[in-house]
This record gives C-alpha cells, sequence and structure tokens, in this order.
C-alpha cells in the first residue's frame, strides 16, 4: 500500500491537480481479474477444494480443520477477521450438502463467532451464503459461508467513497491468533 500527495495526481490528462489523495492497493488486481477463480466449476479449477490439499496451514491461511468442513479466512476480507467456512466437498448448493455437512458448517460457524469474538471483541457478525452467480457468490462453484466480524462504526467512507478497505493487522497475524485461540 503506498500513498501519493494531491499535487502529484492528476485529474485528468491536461494537468490540473484534483486535491485528492491516493491509497494504492494493488493487491486487489489479483481479486478484480478473477486470478484463482474457476473459470469451468470443476474441482480441479476451485481455490476452495486445492486449499485444504495443502498441508501447509499458515500459507494458506487455514484456521481450522473438521471432518467434513475447515474455517480459512478470506484472501480478500471485509473485515479484518473474515473467515469463510467451506465443506471439503465441491458442492455448488447448500441443498446438496448433507446433514453431516450442515451440522459441521453451523458448529465451525459458531466456532469462529466465539474465536472472534474472544480475540478480537466482536460486537457483531455477517454471516451468510451467497448462492449463484446471481447471489452474488464470488466463486459459484464451491459453497462456502462467511463469518464477517462487525464493530459499531467500523465501516466508514474509505469503503463507501474510495472504494478501499483499511485492515489492521496481516492476514497471516490474524489466522495465527485464531487458529492458537480457537475455540470448539
Amino acid at each position: 500500500m503506498a500513498t501519493e500527495k494531491p499535487e502529484t495526481l492528476r485529474q485528468d490528462g491536461v494537468g490540473e491537480p484534483d486535491g485528492l489523495d491516493r491509497l494504492w492497493t494493488p493487491y486487489r488486481m489479483a481479486y478484480i481479474r478473477g486470478e484463482s477463480k474457476p473459470t469451468d466449476g470443476s474441482a480441479g479449477e476451485c481455490p476452495f477444494c486445492r486449499i485444504p490439499a495443502e498441508q501447509d496451514d499458515e500459507r494458506f491461511l487455514v484456521v481450522r480443520r473438521g471432518e467434513t468442513a475447515y474455517a480459512v479466512l478470506n484472501l480478500y476480507p471485509y473485515a479484518a477477521g473474515h473467515v469463510m467456512v467451506c465443506p471439503y466437498r465441491h458442492i455448488a448448493d447448500y441443498t446438496d450438502s448433507t446433514e453431516a455437512e450442515v451440522a459441521e458448517i453451523g458448529a465451525v460457524t459458531k466456532a469462529a463467532m466465539a474465536t472472534l469474538r474472544a480475540i478480537s471483541r466482536a460486537e457483531g457478525f455477517n454471516i451468510g451464503m451467497n448462492q449463484g452467480n446471481a447471489g452474488g457468490a464470488g466463486i459459484a462453484a464451491h459453497l462456502h459461508q462467511h463469518v464477517v466480524p462487525r464493530w459499531v462504526g467500523d465501516q466508514n467512507f474509505l469503503p463507501i467513497v474510495g472504494h478501499t478497505k483499511a485492515l489492521p493487522e496481516l492476514l497471516r497475524d490474524t489466522r495465527r491468533l485464531l487458529a492458537d485461540a480457537w475455540v470448539d
């Protein structure tokens, strides 16, 4: 992340200063370009299938592994501590999940909430699944539930006006805190 002074920036091609600061977040281009996003919906293309196959939980931001589902930090979080709960099985729709998967997705979600409350004093949560492209799923081919911790006043002008989020710690640090403090 880098910033530039307003006097060095131009609003248009004729050199008129616009008086705005810029907050550069080049890492977000991978998300915008859809890198690592499945192109054909197959398990071989799916990051949610590849992540649990890896053994390095810290590198791949896996917080907790269960029998049928796991918790992983969102690489492009809405807020610090944004966790996703994913079944290991490559399914796209909640109605395709087994009773065991439903139970464990629920249990891991509850544990994520308890852990986030304990380590970050989260005051509330947004929890949900976006189903299908029309439902807003970024990766529609693999079911995943978002667990987003919230605090009073945590949303300010930056995401609304600047389309940028400021996160207070590195993802690997957040992952370590969650994994070490996980409440089952």
